[in-house]
């Protein structure tokens, strides 16, 4: 027999009829004789009582350690006593597990703890005695016993780990029917793609695509565990393993978009290369040190350049204060992505972006490119007709995309 490990967001479990598509897909699994392991993130958003945001509001802007971690797990320990209770009323025994019961075990970065070790014998036990373990999602527990949570999208990161600690196969069920080329919200002519290499999820993911987090994407890449994307009620979605094949003829699979951002410029007129190195690196270890994140990096004669999220960019002046240089910040900007395995040895896909948005009537305020991905920054109330002019330049609609 298979084992298959199927996560399930909250959104989809909600509500009653929900948490009954949801049961009925792992009572789906049984009957084609794979081996379920569920695992369960908290039921709903806030302000629904039991998701995460609404725990963490009970404590208000408390600071991370144990006793935040614990009310946060509370959320998925809800969620899976519940599912597992239902599992059981339908015919099929089921058993909750917290993190550390299922054998996770993390560091002690509470809050966005890390992953140290797996250990999948009290899963497989479960199994032999064709019981469900239904687990936890967003957490472990530390060597000492204490529960520790994974940060944002950690359910997504349980299901990967445990997949790949279990050999099994990952089935992700979202309230969409898989990877979208673009936000169907936004973009006419956006839709579920049937394969994406897991490269190219981790570059999505990481660059606005909501299907997936991307520490669970990036996880998933590197331990090459084959997982599929799929909408709860349709049941069908999109396969992310490294047999999609990339098309040079259609070099771009997606678009993402991250909004809310604030260009950053910081420009000193020293000429001394040595000076001006040592300079750049006391920029980049001043932010690192106050734990901004930024992106869209790039450094060079004329300075240093970065993105950082609108709501850091008031701490960037005074990391900076002491320092003889000019910052300039441009907020309300968004980084929009063109990510395609099909980019890597084409040529003029760079120009086919620029020409888009020049033709658009949008300006480029800044840029960025790697191996498959290209990111070019515009200001937010521009970013809804690049999106779409990169969307149909790319000929990303239905009924165009091959793959």
């Amino acid at each position: 027999m298979s084992t298959v490990v199927l996560k399930f967001g909250g959104s989809s479990l909600s509500t009653d009829e929900l948490r009954e598509i949801a049961a009925s897909r792992v009572i789906d699994a049984v009957r084609r004789g794979d081996q379920p392991v569920v695992v369960c993130s908290a039921m709903g958003r806030a302000p629904e009582p039991y998701a995460t945001d609404s725990l963490a509001a009970l404590l208000g802007p408390a600071r991370s350690g144990p006793n935040r971690d614990l009310l946060l797990a509370c959320g998925e320990a809800i969620s899976c006593a519940v599912f597992a209770e239902l599992l059981c009323s339908l015919g099929a025994p089921a058993q909750a597990m917290t993190g550390l019961q299922a054998g996770i075990t993390t560091d002690e970065q509470y809050s966005d703890a890390e992953i140290v070790e797996i250990d999948p014998a009290p899963v497989r036990a479960f199994l032999e005695q064709g019981i469900i373990p239904v687990v936890t999602g967003f957490q472990g527990g530390t060597r000492a016993g204490a529960t520790t949570t994974l940060g944002r999208g950690g359910s997504d990161l349980t299901a990967i780990a445990l997949g790949d600690a279990l050999g099994a196969e990952v089935e992700i069920y979202t309230d969409v029917s898989g990877v979208m080329t673009s936000d169907p919200r936004r973009v006419a002519g956006a839709h579920a793609l049937d394969r994406v290499t897991q490269a190219e999820m981790v570059e999505l993911a990481a660059n606005g695509a909501k299907v997936m987090h991307h520490k669970a994407a990036e996880l998933a890449h590197a331990t090459r565990t084959p997982y599929v994307v799929k909408g709860l009620r349709s049941n069908v979605g999109t396969t992310i393993d490294d047999e999609a094949a990339a098309d040079p003829e259609q070099p771009v699979t997606g678009v993402a978009v991250i909004r809310d951002v604030t260009f950053c410029r910081i420009i000193q007129g020293l000429t001394d290369d040595l000076e001006r190195s040592d300079v750049d690196r006391d920029v980049l270890g001043r932010i690192a040190q106050r734990e901004i994140s930024i992106d869209m990096i790039n450094v060079n004669d004329a300075g240093v350049f970065f993105i950082c999220d609108d709501d850091a960019a008031d701490a960037i002046r005074p990391a900076l204060a002491d320092l003889n240089l000019a910052l300039r910040t441009r907020p309300h900007c968004a980084k929009i992505s063109v990510v395609g395995a099909g980019m890597r040895g084409t040529p003029g896909v760079m120009y086919r972006v620029v020409k888009t948005i020049t033709e658009a009537g949008v300006e480029i305020i800044h840029s960025t490119d790697s191996n498959i991905t290209i990111s070019i920054l515009v200001a937010a109330d521009q970013a809804a007709v690049a999106e779409q002019a990169l969307h149909d330049a790319f000929r990303l609609g239905r009924g165009t995309v091959a793959r």
